[in-house]
């Protein structure tokens, strides 16, 4: 019983292992079962006050920093006002790419903090885009003169 249990445990351990990730607090994320690496400049955005009705955009760039192609299986938002736009070829050792992140603010005002995540051989990503969403001002009424 004790030489199954240890196979076990030792059969889990291997597993875990091999299928480990790391993901570094600099945006950068590396598979250990391939040698393709993805590196963000940076994993967070605020746009600050947007208007409502705005679209806001930003782009994340990111670098292959490893020895192989680098391809992104699947880049999805956090929600339906939130719309990523990726590269759906290889991307290069070295090679740099953009993921588009749109916030669509139309009916949504006060704050918001929305995730996209980055699938890829290279590992697993975590961007945030963040802001406000404030009301248009009004715009001044001229004033109504009736001459009689």
């Amino acid at each position: 019983m004790k030489k199954i249990t240890l196979l076990l445990v030792a059969a889990i351990s291997l597993f875990s292992i091999t299928n480990a990730q790391v993901i570094t607090g600099n945006g950068q994320s590396t598979a250990k079962s391939s040698n393709a690496s993805i590196k963000f400049n940076n994993t967070s955005h605020s746009f600050g006050n947007i208007i409502e009705g705005q679209i806001a955009r930003h782009e994340f760039k990111f670098t292959n920093e490893g020895t192989e192609p680098l391809t992104l299986d699947n880049v999805s938002a956090s929600c339906g006002c939130t719309t990523p736009k990726w590269p759906r070829e290889t991307i290069a050792p070295g090679q740099t790419s953009v993921i588009v992140a749109e916030y669509n603010s139309q009916g949504r005002p006060g704050t918001f903090t929305k995730n996209i995540f980055v699938k890829s051989n290279g590992g697993e990503v975590t961007l945030t885009i963040s802001g406000n969403v404030v009301k248009e001002p009004e715009k001044p009424k001229s004033p109504i003169i009736i001459y009689r």
